[in-house]
């Protein structure tokens, strides 16, 4: 059955290849030339428009010169328990090169771009914009790894950024699925065990981990994890020593922060601001983490080392808002969603 926010006949666009296997999907609504873009990000577990505001954020558009596009990476679907951010970044690269040649092609000109994340979306955005161009690592569990110098882009949009440790702990402390806090301790001790174990014995294969455990946290029936996936998200050493993938938990000190935040002013990447949206009813967000709080640790992070202000001043709760803005109670959330975005992209379109 179709998500209710999305049109029931569908939606009008062009199917772009940007790899042989991985494509990005343009919707054209609305007769206006449409030179700038927005490139849309998911989180764990989605693709191609799953992420159901998408479709008011097109609407919103309409009357604007900006195409949203939303695509597949190779961590998509249910393929993200072996993904990886410098994969997703290097594609999401790759993307951003091919749909900035598409419009100089179709207008002349490569127009304004604006990445935007949802939710791992938005850890996609954060490590796009503050880590070494390009990306210097080398993952033996991925050897034919290729990276690619990252193009600079317009501007950085997060909107509901979590941490997946986080919600794993708040999942474990209220119990989940009919299983007890002690049960799901008890299976997370013995995922972090097993994980921990595989690793260590060979860095070199990605080993998934057992479905009847990894499901018990929500993370899917038919959902494969890695181990090392799994370690990543759930970053067992963390505050003092962080995993890649934990990169907005509330307890992380100030000097980790000024190696993700404090860098993207650094790097270069980014030609305007960072506006960062949280949802302030999102379901993964645990009750004891103070989000205006947190943001404001984000903000002096982002604009301590950097001439200019990196933090865009739209930035903050959307009153109401669940983690995906799917919930019935919607409508409100939205439509401010929707203004701050074309608000934001007014003001880089003036760039």
């Amino acid at each position: 059955m179709g998500s209710k926010f999305w049109p029931k006949r569908g939606s009008p666009g062009i199917l772009h290849h940007w790899t042989e296997t991985l494509v990005t999907f343009e919707f054209t609504n609305g007769a206006k030339p449409k030179p700038h873009s927005i490139l849309f990000i998911g989180g764990l577990g989605d693709g191609l428009a799953t992420t159901s505001y998408v479709a008011d954020v097109v609407t919103a558009l309409q009357p604007t010169s900006w195409s949203l596009f939303t695509l597949n990476l190779s961590s998509s679907y249910q393929a993200w328990g072996f993904g990886h951010l410098d994969r997703d970044t290097d594609e999401i690269a790759q993307c951003i090169n091919y749909i900035k040649e598409y419009k100089k092609e179709k207008y002349g000109q490569e127009g304004k771009f604006v990445l935007m994340g949802h939710s791992t979306g938005s850890q996609c955005v954060l490590h796009y914009l503050s880590k070494p161009n390009p990306h210097t690592s080398k993952p033996p569990f991925d050897r034919w790894l290729e990276h690619v110098k990252r193009p600079v882009v317009d501007g950085g949009i997060m909107q509901a950024p979590v941490s997946d440790r986080e919600a794993i702990q708040w999942v474990i402390s209220e119990g989940f699925m009919g299983k007890t806090p002690m049960e799901l301790q008890e299976t997370y001790d013995k995922l972090v065990a097993m994980a921990k174990e595989a690793v260590a014995k060979d860095i070199s294969w990605d080993v998934p981990l057992p479905l009847s455990l990894t499901s018990q946290f929500g993370y899917g029936f038919s959902t494969p994890v890695s181990a090392r996936r799994f370690l990543s998200l759930v970053s067992p050493e963390s505050p003092k020593s962080p995993s890649e993938d934990d990169l907005f938990s509330s307890d992380l000190p100030d000097e980790h922060l000024a190696k993700t935040f404090g860098m993207v002013g650094q790097r270069g990447l980014l030609r305007y601001k960072l506006m960062v949206l949280m949802s302030g009813a999102d379901q993964a967000v645990p009750s004891w983490v103070d989000k205006d709080k947190l943001m404001a640790r984000w903000k002096a992070a982002a604009n301590a080392n950097s001439k200019t202000p990196v933090w865009d001043e739209r930035s903050g709760q959307i009153p109401g808002a669940s983690h995906a803005l799917s919930n019935d109670d919607q409508a409100e959330p939205r439509r401010i969603l929707c203004s701050k975005v074309l608000s934001y992209i007014a003001d880089v379109e003036k760039l």
